[in-house]
C-alpha cells in the first residue's frame, strides 16, 4: 500500500547484541548495573513477551477473517470509485479536496493493510518453523497482494497529474495536508512503469523475492550448530562469540562455518536470485546505480552516500584497524583470531545483567534527556510492547516494528544479559519512541528514511552510554565501557560500510552470472579484510559468515543507514552538549515529523549539514578521540 518501507531492523547484522517509574534517585544517581555471575538473566528474572491482542487476539481471530474481507472491499470500491478519474477530478474547481478525500480514503486502507500485514509478521518473527503459523503469514501476504493491485493505479495515475494543475489543488488546506507525501511521490515518477507492467511486478512479488526472503527466514532460524553435545540456534551460538571461554568463542566459530558451508548452495542460490530479482527490477525502472533505488527511499543524495563511504574507508587505518590491534595486545597476543574481534575484555565485569536493572539503566538514562522521552519508552514494558526471551524459532537480532499509527511499535530482541543486550535494548526503543512521536502524522507520512530512523536509536545508545560512562569511577570498569562503546561504534560505521562494499560487489558482479558460493565467500574476505586490518587473523570458515546476514536479503543497501545514523548522532550529540535550554524539544521535534520533512530541513535547527563533506570526517573524529582516550589508559 505505501510506497516508503517501513522501518524495522534486524540486530544480527551487528554482533551485540517493564515495570515502573525510575525514582528520581534512579534517575539521577544510580550506579551502572552490576553483572550478576549466579544464574543466566533468564532465570533472574522472566523476561517479557509481547501481547499481541492489541492487533489481533490470535491467527484464528474472527477479526482477522472479517478485516480481510473488509480489505478486499474497500480496495474494490476505492478502485471503482477513482480510477481513470484522478486527472480530470483534480482538474474540477474543488479539484483540490476531492483529491483529498481519495487520499485519507487510501490513507485508511493503507492503515489496515498495516495492521493486518504487521501482526502476520510479527507473529512469524515469534516463530517462523511453526507450520500453521508459517501458512497463516504467507495466506495473509498473499491477501494483502491481491487486495492491493486495486489501489496499483492510484500512485500513478496521481503522478501523471499535470504539474500546475496539482500545484492549484494544493491550495486547498485538506490537500496541503498531504504535501509533503505527495511530494515524495513525486520524486519516483521517473521510475513508474506502466499500469500492467507494475500489476505483474506486484503480483508476481509473492514467488519471487517475498518467497526468496521467506525462504530465508525459515531456513537460518532452522539451522542447528553443533557444539559439544548440544545443538543450538543461531542466537545462542552467535552469542557464544562473546564468551569470556576463549575455547567456547573458537568452538562457536567453527560450528558456525561447518553448519553455513553445509548450507552454501541454499543461500547462494537465494543471494544470487534475489540480486537477479533486484537486477531486473532496477533495469525495466532505469536506475542507474545498484543502490540508486535504496537512495530513493531513503531520500538521500548518492553523493552524500559516497562521500559517508568514502570517509570511512578511508579512516579504516585509524578507526578498526587501530583499535583491534590495541585489543590484542590487552590479550597479549599480536593478533586476534575472528572469534575473539568481540570477546570480553580482560579487566571487564563478568556475569550477565538482569533484566530489570537493564529496563531501568535504559529509562534513567533517557528520562535524564526528557521525561517525555522516558514516558512513552516505560509504555513498552509496562503494556508488554517487548518480546525478550530467546526461542527456538523465533528471529534471530533484533527490532522496532511500527506496525500501524492506529496501534503502536513492538520491540523484539534476544535478550541474554549481556552489556550489549542492554544496547541493544537503548537502541530498539529509540525506534520505538521515534516510532511513536511519529505516528500521528498517519499512516502515509509516518514512515521515516531508514537514515534517520537509525539516529533516533543510536542516539538512544548514546545516552545510555554517557550516563553509564558519567557514573562508573573505576578506572578499569571505565576503560571496558569505553572499549565497549567503540566496539559498537566500529560494529555500527566500519562494519556496515563494509557490508554495503560486498554489496555492492556482489550485486554488479552478479550482472555478469551467478556467482558461486566460493565466489561470494572471497569477495566477503576481500571486504573484511580491509576493514578489520592486520591485527584480526581471519581463519577457515570464516568466508561464509555473510550467509547470515539478513539485511542482504530483506533490505538490499539498508546497511549504510547505521553508519550514517552514527556519525550524525555524534555530530548532534555534540551540539547537544553544547545546547543551551530547549535542545530535547528540538530533538523530539524533528522525531515528531515523521516522514514529512526532509533530513537536511530537519537537520538544519541544529546547524547541522549532511552535504558538507567534512561533515562525516566529523563525526569520524568522534571514534578516533575515543580510541586516543583508550591508548592513554593503557
Amino acid at each position: 500500500m505505501n510506497s516508503r518501507s517501513k522501518s524495522a531492523r534486524n540486530k544480527s547484522a551487528r554482533t551485540k547484541p517493564a515495570l515502573g517509574k525510575p525514582t528520581t534517585k534512579n534517575s539521577a544517581g544510580k550506579s551502572p548495573p552490576k553483572a550478576k555471575s549466579s544464574r543466566p538473566a533468564s532465570k533472574t528474572a522472566k523476561l517479557p513477551e509481547w501481547n499481541l491482542a492489541d492487533l489481533y487476539s490470535g491467527i484464528d481471530a474472527p477479526e482477522v477473517a472479517r478485516d480481510l474481507e473488509r480489505m478486499d472491499a474497500d480496495c474494490v470500491a476505492f478502485e471503482t470509485d477513482y480510477k481513470g478519474k484522478l486527472a480530470t477530478g483534480t482538474a474540477n474547481e474543488d479539484g483540490g479536496k476531492w483529491l483529498a478525500e481519495a487520499v485519507r480514503r487510501y490513507e485508511l486502507i493503507d492503515d489496515l493493510a498495516g495492521r493486518l500485514g504487521s501482526y502476520a509478521g510479527l507473529v512469524h518473527a515469534g516463530d517462523s518453523v511453526d507450520p500453521k503459523i508459517s501458512k497463516f503469514y504467507g495466506d495473509v501476504s498473499e491477501r494483502l497482494t491481491a487486495a492491493s493491485t486495486h489501489l496499483l493505479f492510484f500512485a500513478l495515475e496521481l503522478n501523471r497529474i499535470d504539474d500546475d494543475i496539482l500545484t492549484g489543488a494544493m491550495q486547498a488546506p485538506e490537500l496541503a495536508h498531504y504535501r509533503p507525501w505527495i511530494e515524495d511521490l513525486r520524486k519516483e515518477k521517473p521510475y513508474q512503469l506502466d499500469d500492467k507492467l507494475e500489476q505483474l511486478f506486484l503480483e508476481k512479488a509473492q514467488t519471487a523475492y517475498s518467497a526468496w526472503n521467506r525462504l530465508f527466514d525459515q531456513t537460518i532460524s532452522g539451522l542447528r550448530f553443533k557444539i559439544g553435545a548440544k545443538e543450538l540456534a543461531i542466537e545462542p551460538t552467535l552469542n557464544l562469540l562473546q564468551d569470556r571461554d576463549g575455547a567456547k568463542r573458537r568452538s562457536a566459530a567453527q560450528a558456525l562455518g561447518k553448519t553455513f558451508k553445509a548450507n552454501e548452495r541454499t543461500f547462494a542460490l537465494i543471494t544470487n536470485t534475489l540480486a537477479k530479482d533486484k537486477d531486473i527490477s532496477d533495469r525495466w525502472r532505469g536506475f542507474k546505480d545498484v543502490a540508486d533505488s535504496r537512495h530513493l527511499n531513503n531520500r538521500v543524495e548518492r553523493e552524500v552516500v559516497d562521500a559517508l563511504v568514502a570517509s570511512v574507508r578511508a579512516a579504516y587505518p585509524k578507526l578498526s584497524h587501530r583499535y583491534y590491534a590495541l585489543k590484542a595486545r590487552w590479550f597479549k597476543k599480536k593478533r586476534l583470531a575472528h572469534w575473539d574481534r568481540n570477546a570480553p575484555l580482560p579487566f571487564a565485569t563478568t556475569g550477565t545483567i538482569a533484566w530489570p536493572e537493564a529496563r531501568n539503566v535504559v529509562l534513567s538514562a533517557y528520562r535524564g534527556f526528557s521525561p517525555d522521552m522516558a514516558d512513552i519508552a516505560e509504555r513498552f514494558f509496562t503494556d508488554r510492547w517487548i518480546d525478550a526471551p530467546v526461542r527456538p524459532g523465533k528471529a534471530p537480532g533484533a527490532f522496532s516494528h511500527p506496525t500501524t499509527p492506529s496501534a503502536h511499535p513492538y520491540v523484539l530482541m534476544n535478550y541474554q544479559g549481556k552489556p550489549r543486550d542492554v544496547m541493544t535494548l537503548a537502541h530498539e526503543l529509540g525506534h520505538g519512541v521515534h516510532q511513536v512521536l511519529a505516528a500521528k502524522n498517519g499512516a502515509l507520512m509516518a514512515p521515516t528514511p531508514l537514515t534517520l530512523a537509525e539516529t533516533a536509536s543510536v542516539f538512544g545508545e548514546m545516552l545510555t552510554f554517557k550516563r553509564l560512562l558519567a557514573q562508573t569511577k573505576n578506572a578499569k570498569q571505565r576503560q571496558a565501557l569505553l572499549a565497549g562503546k567503540v566496539e559498537d561504534m566500529i560494529n555500527t560505521v566500519v562494519r556496515q560500510i563494509a557490508f554495503y562494499s560486498f554489496e555492492r560487489a556482489v550485486h554488479s558482479e552478479r550482472k555478469n552470472g551467478e556467482l558461486t558460493a566460493t565466489r561470494l565467500g572471497e569477495i566477503w574476505l576481500s571486504v573484511q579484510g580491509e576493514s578489520l586490518g592486520p591485527a584480526i587473523e581471519i581463519k577457515a570458515g570464516y568466508e561464509n559468515y555473510w550467509m547470515y546476514i539478513p539485511h542482504f536479503i530483506h533490505s538490499p543497501f539498508y546497511v549504510y543507514a547505521y553508519a550514517f545514523g552514527d556519525c550524525l548522532v555524534n555530530s548532534l550529540y555534540a551540539v547537544y552538549e553544547n545546547a543551551a535550554e530547549g535542545f530535547a524539544e528540538r530533538y523530539l521535534g524533528m522525531l515528531a515529523a515523521g516522514g514529512t520533512k526532509h533530513y537536511s530541513e530537519l537537520l538544519r535547527p541544529f546547524g547541522l549539514d549532511a552535504k558538507d563533506p567534512k561533515f562525516w570526517d566529523g563525526g569520524l573524529s568522534v571514534i578516533a578521540g575515543m580510541i586516543d582516550e583508550l591508548e592513554g589508559l593503557g
